[in-house]
């Protein structure tokens, strides 16, 4: 299953066990229709995601930021405290695919490059340089 939405913290890394770390963070999806009456409706759907593969992606999740993620969906029900019902959905990723947004760790130092990534990304074609080796996952 794909979805795209934005995240909406910023991405946490939790130790499962000595061994294996998780990456988990939230993502809100929007969508709207009419309904019958012919009004605009807003729908917004939270997915708590996972994401087992590797945590040096965890530094490129940060909130506001535009992803696209391929995996499994589930749902999990519980009663709270107060003895209510909740319930929510979880999606484990097995994929991620940024389309960008999100906040700014680090400033720009040179100014004499483009500011924009899509600008960016075609200077750097154009120089001949391949910028995905330096990937981290």
């Amino acid at each position: 299953m794909n979805i795209i939405g934005r995240l909406t913290r910023d991405a946490e890394v939790r130790n499962v066990s000595e061994e294996q770390q998780v990456v988990n963070f939230s993502v809100a999806l929007n969508d709207s229709y009419r309904n019958k009456e012919g009004e605009r409706t807003e729908q917004v759907t939270f997915f708590d995601c996972a994401y087992w593969r590797t945590t040096k992606v965890a530094q490129y999740l940060t909130k506001g930021t535009l992803v696209e993620l391929t995996g499994r969906v589930s749902a999990r029900a519980w009663e709270d405290a107060d003895g209510q019902l909740r319930a929510s959905l979880n999606f484990r990723a097995s994929e991620i695919k940024f389309h960008g947004g999100g906040k700014k760790d680090e400033p720009v130092q040179d100014n004499s490059k483009p500011k924009n990534n899509r600008a960016a990304a075609k200077a750097t074609q154009a120089q001949g340089v391949d910028d995905n080796d330096d990937l981290p996952f």
